[in-house]
């Protein structure tokens, strides 16, 4: 790891919070449920202004680790659908029915419209109309009243929900559809299940980060970020000229998420810790085409810069050395969003340098709650502090429940 030009390695076995350091796979990554909820947050607020705070308490600063929730639920198109299943349904069906509409997921929409229509049918019941589906019963049975005290009347037909209603009609008119369907023309039908089945198996794959970092704003969108890659150097017009600015916002930060004092952050400060490099730029043939170097990535948002990512490009790996953003945009989550789109820049960078597939994030302590949101960027590894060998941090954690220091290499000869 590195501080300005200073660069160290920690003692691991002495020291009172062993540092390990912390790879994610980028190319493997599948985002999280929380991580989505950034994303998601921050494209309501270029798109719709929308500044709810009360999704800012997604911020992974906590212990947990999500695992990524998965479905092998397989969708049917309508032409996939057998004739058993179009079989209409009878009273004891209601079980089979409930379970089925928990598979295949309802909106809000059609739940309000069941409740009301549940409703009602019970009203029906209860004024002797019949149900469809329902076994049938004279109309002189059906109008002789309960007797008092007597419980339900037996002699009409019990209530049914309104969704196994609405179940049954479904299948009802999706079997006369394929009836049509097949009368007309088995190939036109045969077609159209592979067609279904390729729509529904896009729609059903997971979005990536880029479906939300790239997705095309409207037109009279209230807001717009641009990121800036600018090379640390004082004889890049971009980093020059936005130096000023990038240094205030730095100290801004320090003194209110660190407690700095104003001479802790000033500009001789920043330019020590977060300007100087011992890193060379160099442009290699079958290297990105920005290079590799240290680099500042500007976030700005209406023409200011609101954060700053510092990370350097290696020939294998993006590495974060530090962020820091406005403490007013503290409800967009800039750390984690910040991390994704490093994570996303990775990806862009392998389609032009093959070798270069990692994103380090400094280091992992398991000892600092605080600082246990890393392990949640998944696939990711941890160094041995011993043999050097790259482990998944699945198999870490265990071992760092006991014990703050650990040799996660299992081989006794390595």
């Amino acid at each position: 790891f590195r501080s300005g030009k200073y660069v160290y390695k920690p003692i691991m076995n002495q020291t009172c919070c062993p540092q390990y350091t912390i790879r994610c796979q980028a190319l493997r990554f599948q985002a999280s449920k929380s991580h989505k909820k950034v994303l998601k947050k921050m494209l309501k607020f270029l798109s719709k202004g929308d500044v709810s705070k009360a999704a800012s308490e997604e911020e992974p600063m906590d212990s947990h680790v999500e695992v990524v929730d998965t479905c092998d639920f397989v969708y049917k198109s309508e032409s996939q659908v057998s004739q058993s299943e179009l079989t209409p349904l009878s009273v004891d069906h209601t079980e089979g029915v409930e379970n089925e509409d928990k598979d295949t997921g309802e909106t809000k929409e059609e739940v309000n419209e069941q409740k009301m229509e549940s409703g009602s049918l019970q009203m029906c019941a209860d004024k002797d109309t019949p149900v469809p589906g329902g076994p049938s019963h004279s109309a002189k049975a059906v109008s002789a009243p309960p007797k008092p005290g007597k419980g339900a009347d037996l002699s009409k037909p019990p209530c049914r929900k309104a969704k196994d209603i609405r179940k049954e009609r479904k299948l009802q008119k999706l079997l006369q559809s394929q009836t049509c369907a097949f009368e007309g023309s088995q190939l036109q039908a045969g077609s159209q299940v592979l067609l279904s089945q390729n729509s529904k198996s896009k729609t059903n794959q997971p979005k990536t980060i880029e479906d939300f970092v790239f997705a095309s704003l409207p037109d009279d969108a209230p807001h717009k970020l641009e990121v800036r890659l600018v090379p640390v150097s004082f004889e890049d017009p971009q980093f020059k000229s936005s130096f000023n600015q990038s240094a205030t916002l730095f100290a801004k930060y320090q003194m209110a998420i660190h407690k700095d004092t104003p001479s802790d952050c000033g500009e001789n400060e920043f330019t020590r810790f977060l300007c100087d490099s011992p890193l060379e730029a160099e442009n290699a043939p079958n290297g990105p085409e920005c290079g590799y170097g240290s680099f500042h990535q500007q976030y700005w948002l209406d023409g200011k810069i609101i954060a700053v990512g510092v990370i350097d490009i290696l020939p294998y790996c993006v590495s974060s050395v530090y962020l820091y953003y406005d403490p007013d945009y503290s409800f967009l989550s800039l750390g984690v969003y910040s991390a994704l789109r490093e994570i996303a820049f990775t990806r862009q960078l392998h389609e032009k340098a093959p070798d270069l597939c990692f994103y380090y994030m400094g280091f992992y302590i398991h000892s600092c709650p605080k600082m246990r949101y890393k392990g949640q960027y998944r696939p990711s590894d941890l160094l041995c502090p011993e043999t050097y060998v790259w482990t998944p941090v699945e198999q870490c954690l265990p071992l760092l429940e006991h014990t703050k220091y650990c040799r996660f290499n299992q081989d006794a000869k390595a």
